[in-house]
C-alpha cells in the first residue's frame, strides 16, 4: 500500500486489531464498509450533479423542496433545519440558488413577515434528471444482489439505522458544538 492510498479494509481491520485488541472485525467491517459506501456515493452524486450545474447542497434544498409536497415550498427556518444548517448558511444557500434560478424567495401573502421559498421550473427540471442519473447509478450499484438480497439488505440497514437514530435522536442534523 502506498502512503497515498486507503488502505483496504482488511488491512485497516487488521491495524486496528493491532492496536486495539477489544475490537470485534465483524462490527468494524460492516461500519468501515458503510462509512467507505456513503464516501463514494457522496462523491459519485457530486459529480453526476455537477454536470447539472448544480453542487450536492443546492440538490439536497431542491430534494427537500420536493419532498415538502406540492406547491414545493417551505421557509427558510424549515430548510435550515431539515438540512441542520445555521439559518445564516441557509440564507447564503438560498440568495446563491435564487441568482442562479433554482428557487424563487418571496413574502407569504397571509404573513408578510414570513419567507416563503419555491422551487422554479428549472429547479425542478434539474431535480429530476438528477434523479434519473441517481436511479441508473443506483441499479447499477446493486446489481449483483438478487431482488430479494436487495429486500434483505434494506431491511438490515433500516434495522441498524433505527437503533442509531434511537440512541441519536439529534444526530440527523447539525451538532452542537462539533464545528
Amino acid at each position: 500500500m502506498s502512503d497515498t492510498q486507503e488502505p483496504s479494509l482488511d488491512e485497516q481491520i487488521a491495524a486496528y486489531q493491532r492496536e486495539f485488541r477489544d475490537l470485534d472485525p465483524q462490527v468494524e467491517q460492516v461500519v468501515s464498509a458503510l462509512g467507505r459506501l456513503n464516501r463514494r456515493m457522496n462523491v459519485a452524486y457530486g459529480r453526476q450533479v455537477a454536470e447539472l450545474g448544480i453542487s450536492n447542497s443546492e440538490w439536497e434544498v431542491l430534494k427537500h423542496l420536493v419532498l415538502a409536497g406540492a406547491p414545493y415550498r417551505l421557509g427558510p427556518g424549515e430548510l435550515a433545519k431539515r438540512l441542520g444548517l445555521t439559518p445564516a448558511a441557509m440564507t447564503h444557500r438560498i440568495d446563491r440558488m435564487a441568482a442562479d434560478g433554482l428557487v424563487t424567495r418571496d413574502r407569504d401573502e397571509s404573513n408578510r413577515v414570513r419567507v416563503i421559498v419555491e422551487i422554479t421550473d428549472e429547479g425542478r427540471t434539474k431535480w429530476m434528471e438528477a434523479m434519473r442519473m441517481a436511479t441508473s447509478f443506483e441499479e447499477e450499484l446493486l446489481q449483483d444482489l438478487s431482488p430479494a438480497e436487495r429486500g434483505l439488505l434494506g431491511e438490515l440497514l433500516i434495522r441498524v439505522l433505527r437503533r442509531v437514530e434511537h440512541a441519536q435522536p439529534d444526530a440527523g442534523g447539525r451538532l452542537k458544538g462539533l464545528d
